[in-house]
């Protein structure tokens, strides 16, 4: 790819290293949709990155990227896209179902990428997507902005300072009393692979994994239920008149996780049920202590007192605007300065395997299924 304008002069590769020194980062966008733009949104401050091209099969989106953010080279596969242009990296923001093919591909012609979460739509398309990254030696991460939310990174560093000790459980809950996405493809499982455990439940999971210290999961049960998204529906909710007649993922899914080290974690994920009000939380319990994500607290027993620590001040950094910027840059920083990843492809394929294992179980009748 000699012809970028970071040309191979410009970067020092030691130790994997690339230094991209004076020149911008040339981004190109696979999924010009709602989420590219919160992505679009987050690059505008950044000086040493460019926006070189978009990719979409809706004209209408790639009109919005011409007309709102000036990005003149446009088609509608990727495969031209990364002939022609040639960008330093990719930013992918497709349906769940067309992660894993852009994502190799970019990979391949030495692209850097980074993918909206989920990951993929099984284990061995994420394992697939993270040996052509290693094989061609380009960075690769994923979308998982709840890791760089104030709270988790609170609860992170307490327990990485050993403040919960051994963690034994964890509760996730990811529930809207009614939220059936009346927008995209989310109620079509042949292209997103499943419904609020695999869309929003995947955020409360991988948080709460990154914090528990991403032990490895081994087994899973769970089950699902479609009551009421498939049916026309006349109760007020915020975003009515879904397409029920293509809805084919569930309502509400339950799953329980087991890990190697014996740690159990438990996820419930809804877009629609019957409750007081939505839920995006999670409690941890360890050996030592314990701790709550929203409103962040930590639980200790200190001087001889059962204590409920709350953290003083927290940055401002809550707001999506503020967690697409952390983590486009932190991604941005490891492709051209060789700094670590906070949520590589492995942190990926590890939530992803749990995804999975839920969905296995639910097929299964609710029976204990391997994670392999």
């Amino acid at each position: 790819m000699a012809d970028k304008s970071v040309s191979t002069d410009s970067l020092a590769m030691g130790d994997d290293k690339p230094q991209y020194k004076g020149k911008k980062f040339r981004i190109a966008f696979i999924g010009c949709g709602g989420i590219a733009q919160t992505h679009l949104t987050a690059l505008q401050s950044f000086e040493d990155v460019e926006v070189v091209a978009g990719v979409d099969i809706v004209p209408s989106r790639l009109k919005v990227m011409e007309e709102k953010w000036g990005v003149t080279k446009l088609y509608k596969d990727w495969k031209t896209m990364l002939k022609e242009v040639q960008p330093d990296a990719v930013n992918i923001c497709t349906p769940n179902g067309v992660h894993a093919a852009p994502a190799i591909d970019a990979a391949s012609a030495g692209c850097h990428v980074i993918v909206e979460k989920p990951m993929a739509m099984t284990p061995a398309e994420c394992q697939k997507m993270i040996d052509t990254a290693k094989k061609h030696k380009v960075k690769l991460a994923v979308g998982f902005q709840y890791r760089y939310h104030p709270n988790t990174q609170f609860l992170k560093r307490a327990a990485d300072e050993g403040q919960f000790g051994d963690v034994m459980f964890v509760k996730c809950r990811a529930l809207r009393r009614r939220g059936i996405p009346n927008w995209g493809v989310f109620g079509q499982k042949k292209l997103q692979g499943g419904g609020p455990m695999i869309d929003i439940g995947v955020h409360v999971i991988e948080m709460a994994h990154y914090v528990m210290g991403s032990p490895k999961p081994v087994a899973a049960t769970g089950n699902t239920w479609t009551f009421m998204g498939n049916k026309p529906s006349k109760v007020e909710s915020m975003w009515p008149n879904w397409d029920y007649k293509t809805y084919t993922v569930e309502d509400l899914a339950i799953g329980h996780v087991r890990f190697e080290n014996g740690a159990i974690l438990h996820i419930e994920a809804s877009f629609c049920a019957h409750i007081e009000k939505d839920v995006w939380n999670f409690d941890l319990m360890g050996t030592k202590g314990g701790c709550n994500w929203d409103p962040p607290m930590i639980f200790r027993d200190v001087a001889g007192t059962m204590i409920n620590s709350v953290p003083g001040y927290l940055s401002n950094t809550g707001t999506f605007p503020e967690m697409f910027k952390i983590k486009l840059r932190n991604w941005i920083d490891a492709c051209t300065k060789g700094t670590e990843l906070t949520a590589p492809g492995e942190a990926g394929l590890a939530v992803q395997k749990i995804l999975a294992g839920v969905y296995a179980s639910a097929e299964a009748g609710g029976k204990e299924v391997p994670i392999r």
